[in-house]
């Protein structure tokens, strides 16, 4: 069974109070509900972690390099300015999604560039909560093939 890491970043445990008409009514607990039930459907593990803080995130990153085989990440506003979380990215062997639920593109002008981006497999942006389904199935494409590879 393959186990996913699916971190999110500042502001994202506030999802539901936290500009509902961008980011919707549902609440972090609801996403992470919807990908258990992916998971079992799946079989596939998923693990959550949230915080606010660079370095934490940083920390996470690297430990997932260990103990997963994946890592679904919004970073947030560390996307558009973060090079430690880039570069933590960059270091780590497993594959990392990014994913938004808003399209960033349709935003404010500073949120149309993502310097985490180029050292992920890829990015999944304004689809909502499905982006993080949406991820974990491209996660267990790429993890499943290169198994089966090895």
């Amino acid at each position: 069974m393959e186990r996913i890491l699916v971190i999110n970043g500042p502001n994202l445990n506030y999802l539901g109070v936290r500009e509902p008409h961008i980011y919707g009514k549902k609440t972090l607990a609801d996403l992470e509900n919807e990908l258990k039930s992916l998971g079992e459907k799946k079989q596939v593990q998923f693990s959550f972690f949230q915080s606010n803080h660079e370095g934490e995130i940083i920390d996470k990153l690297y430990e997932a390099d260990q103990q997963f085989d994946g890592v679904i990440l919004n970073p947030g506003a560390f996307t558009h300015y973060s090079y430690a979380i880039r570069d933590a990215i960059a270091s780590i062997s497993k594959p990392v999604i990014e994913v938004h639920i808003s399209n960033t593109n349709q935003r404010e002008p500073f949120r149309h560039h993502s310097v985490t981006a180029p050292v992920t497999q890829g990015q999944i942006i304004g689809l909502g909560f499905y982006g993080y389904q949406l991820a974990a199935l491209s996660l267990l494409h790429l993890i499943r093939e290169e198994t089966h590879e090895a």
